[in-house]
């Protein structure tokens, strides 16, 4: 399986590297192959380790103006001219998608995804892993959206909320018909 992860470029403590290496060694250990941003550096270049380590492929997609912290030695390097094209790459690679930590790019990533999904322009299994409580309140906002008549499907059918690594993968191989 091709999972994409959308997540941060950034150095992070802990509580989120943790969670990022663990679902990485399943990635590997797994067989599957990782579809990330292609950056070499923070909470990206620890999952593309976790990966490689453990024996995944790596397909990265970068962009032009981030190809100076592009990873070297991934399986696949894809370089877009923009964040659109990059997002629309990373999709178009995947069989799934994992959203973990991340800013201002992670949540437009995640949003788009959803916003596909959402008018069935994909119908892949769509994963928010919830370290260390981070995305607490987008889910509140998500169970908020649905109450009130927002989401034309069930909240369900639209992403899972994991709180560990291992339910997440658990998720898609059960979504994928790979268990």
């Amino acid at each position: 399986m091709n999972i994409c992860v959308f997540l941060s470029a950034a150095d992070l403590p802990e509580r989120y590297t943790r969670p990022a290496r663990e679902f990485a060694e399943l990635v590997g250990k797994g067989g599957h192959t990782l579809v990330w941003g292609g950056s070499d550096v923070g909470l990206m270049k620890v999952v593309a380790d976790g990966v490689e380590k453990a024996g995944g492929r790596l397909v990265g997609v970068s962009v032009d103006f981030l190809a100076d912290v592009a990873r070297p030695a991934a399986d696949e390097m894809h370089v877009a001219r923009d964040l659109a094209e990059r997002k629309a790459l990373l999709l178009a690679e995947s069989d799934a998608v994992v959203i973990m930590v991340g800013g201002t790019g992670t949540l437009d990533e995640a949003t788009e995804i959803l916003e596909l999904k959402k008018h069935g322009k994909h119908t892949k299994p769509v994963v928010l892993l919830n370290a260390a409580g981070f995305y607490d309140g987008l889910k509140e906002q998500f169970h908020r959206m649905e109450a009130e008549g927002f989401l034309p499907l069930p909240l369900t059918d639209l992403v899972f909320f994991a709180e560990e690594p291992v339910g997440a993968m658990a998720y898609l191989e059960e979504s994928m018909g790979t268990v």
